[in-house]
């Protein structure tokens, strides 16, 4: 069973309890473990629940983020295709990493491989 001590280490860069709090990862565990079915994800539900609360304190550290810089932490933001700054711009095309009817699990790498095994669990029959 994942916990957060296994979470975090097999995902160091969720290691900081300040920009990522104990009560966050609790929420998003307790959460996925009610919406990932066991009998549907089997031996790979603790590699959903870590995509899937990764994404979530992803999110929930861009929100922190831009409240801190007084900015609206709910607004939605979508990815960033293109920049400008003075006369000089940049543009990226994300349409070959992100997934076809993603929404928001496409607003980061976590909810995409997330998606990707959600996926591959809702293939085919299950019996009951």
């Amino acid at each position: 069973m994942l916990t957060e001590s296994s979470f975090r280490e097999k995902m160091p860069m969720f290691a900081d309890l300040t920009r990522y709090p104990s009560a966050q990862f609790n929420l998003y565990l307790s959460l996925g473990l009610k919406l990932l079915d066991e009998r549907r994800w089997e031996d790979l539900r603790d590699e959903g629940l870590m995509f899937f609360i990764a994404h979530y304190l992803t999110l929930y550290q861009r929100a922190m983020s831009a409240s801190l810089m007084g900015a609206d932490a709910g607004k939605v933001v979508g990815n960033e295709t293109s920049k400008s700054v003075d006369s000089v711009s940049k543009s990226m095309d994300v349409s070959g990493v992100t997934l076809d009817d993603g929404g928001q699990w496409n607003q980061t790498t976590w909810g995409i491989q997330f998606l990707q095994l959600a996926r591959m669990m809702g293939a085919g029959g299950i019996q009951l």
